[in-house]
């Protein structure tokens, strides 16, 4: 099994991966498809209208997490990691007043969002709760062309074809031949003690399958870039969050408190949570607000692992460049772990997939920076992805800011609890992580529908409510 670390942490908008990501992804897609010859067209056929339907989470949820917009946007041709964020309310605009989709190198699409994007709550698609399907016609309003989409967290989006077939596979070989296809932890162990090699040494070993050296330090270094600017810009914000709960960002002014402290040498008991707290919160607050983010391993989750590494440099003075790329490499390789034997979204297993892998992710590539064994490390996954068991997805008015921003910092905070923890054992423990994979995935098969990303149980009814 082999999952990149650049398919593990992609460059895109916010509020979410699934919701707004995925479903930009899927509209370009479509697009593609249309222009291709990978479908039966009629001989003379023109397509000249779109309608798009969501379904299950993202019709609950969709207006909450912009996920209307995010089809809208990425039928006029935009992708989550080249957007502009500034410039997606105009672009909205110019749609809904014209009527028309214009995407780069494509005749104009009726399409008005009014009434040519469903949200239908009542019929949920089969494959999966994120669930999508895209419609062309001609002028008569003949369907030429249908397909249906599911994101399937993280980002990532396949069609109902290519999700059966991924079910079908799963215990074999994908199409990468690497030197490392580890699929579990325990795999991921043993090939560690035969090689002697590290973890991340054996991720990287796979990525340079596909990449040199070189460009494989300079997509870990663009990925840390837009990590940490994403952080020095939730830092510098305030004013209220859209989406009409008016939750004010804190981030800045926790960080300004903070900074005083700091120069003052203040005494503070629990100045290393703060940072992680606010270092994680100015993530999800840029999120939640549209802006540039990376899925860590998703959106709604994207504040733990920058985070932590954030942490990390902070305090530790003799953190270097490598570093930054052994902890990402690692982290990744955990995080592929998860994806493959249980899930990464909100929407099919609750929050444990999303903020409990996060967790997980960044206990481990903080215990490898730490010096950790591969057993510790993967010790400190299985502690901080333990301790998210059962958390469900409950977003308040379908917005990623409520409990979604808090719940990042105490991600973080469980994290670096983790790393120390495993760090300070031998690696010896008694709940493998495999297991713990296992148990996540089976609870979030268990977990009750409304608490998963539907808004429609838990925080989102009950804080209305009163």
């Amino acid at each position: 099994m082999f999952l990149s670390v650049f398919d593990v942490f992609k460059i895109g908008i916010g509020p979410s991966s699934s919701h707004t990501m995925g479903p930009m992804s899927a509209a370009n897609r479509f697009l593609d498809l249309i222009l291709s010859n990978d479908w039966p067209r009629p001989t003379g056929a023109m397509v000249a209208g779109i309608k798009v339907s969501l379904h299950g989470s993202l019709a609950y949820t969709g207006i909450g997490h912009g996920s209307g917009r995010a089809v809208v946007l990425g039928l006029m041709g935009e992708q989550p990691h080249t957007v502009d964020p500034d410039h997606m309310d105009a672009i909205i605009k110019q749609v809904e007043t014209q009527g028309t989709v214009t995407p780069p190198g494509h005749p104009p699409y009726a399409f008005q969002p009014a009434d040519d994007l469903i949200f239908d709550r009542k019929i949920p698609l089969p494959g999966h709760a994120n669930g999508m399907t895209f419609c062309a016609f001609d002028r008569s309003g003949r369907l030429l062309l249908k397909r249906i989409y599911y994101s399937i967290g993280g980002g990532f989006v396949v069609t109902d074809t290519e999700l059966d077939a991924m079910r079908a596979s799963k215990s074999k070989p994908n199409g990468v031949t690497v030197p490392y296809p580890f699929a579990t932890a325990k795999q991921m162990l043993d090939m560690a003690e035969r090689s002697g090699l590290t973890i991340a040494q054996m991720k990287r070993a796979n990525e340079e399958c596909c990449m040199t050296s070189a460009e494989l330090d300079a997509g870990l270094d663009r990925i840390w870039s837009a990590m940490s600017t994403c952080i020095d810009r939730g830092l510098t914000q305030d004013g209220i969050m859209p989406g009409g709960l008016k939750v004010r960002r804190r981030a800045r002014m926790i960080h300004d408190k903070l900074q005083e402290e700091w120069r003052s040498n203040r005494i503070n008991p629990v100045l290393a949570n703060d940072w992680l707290s606010v270092y994680a919160m100015a993530v999800n607050e840029e999120n939640a607000a549209g802006g540039r983010v990376v899925t860590s391993p998703t959106n709604g989750a994207a504040g733990v692992v920058p985070a932590t590494l954030r942490y990390y440099l902070h305090f530790y003075l003799d953190a270097d460049q490598n570093d930054i790329r052994n902890y990402l490499l690692t982290a990744a390789a955990i995080g592929g772990i998860i994806k493959f034997n249980a899930s990464i979204s909100g929407a099919e297993v609750g929050c444990q997939g999303e903020v409990g892998s996060a967790a997980a992710m960044a206990a481990a590539g903080l215990a490898a920076v730490m010096g950790g064994s591969p057993e510790q490390i993967e010790n400190a996954a299985e502690i901080a992805l333990e301790h998210h068991l059962g958390m469900t997805c409950d977003p308040v008015g379908g917005l990623v800011q409520v409990p979604c921003i808090e719940r990042n910092a105490l991600g973080a905070v469980k994290a670096v609890t983790a790393a120390s923890l495993a760090v300070k054992g031998d690696g010896q423990h008694f709940v493998p992580l495999d297991a713990c994979i296992e148990t996540m995935r089976q609870t979030g098969m268990d977990m009750n529908e409304k608490y998963k990303e539907t808004s429609t149980g838990g925080l989102a009814v009950n804080v209305v409510e009163c």
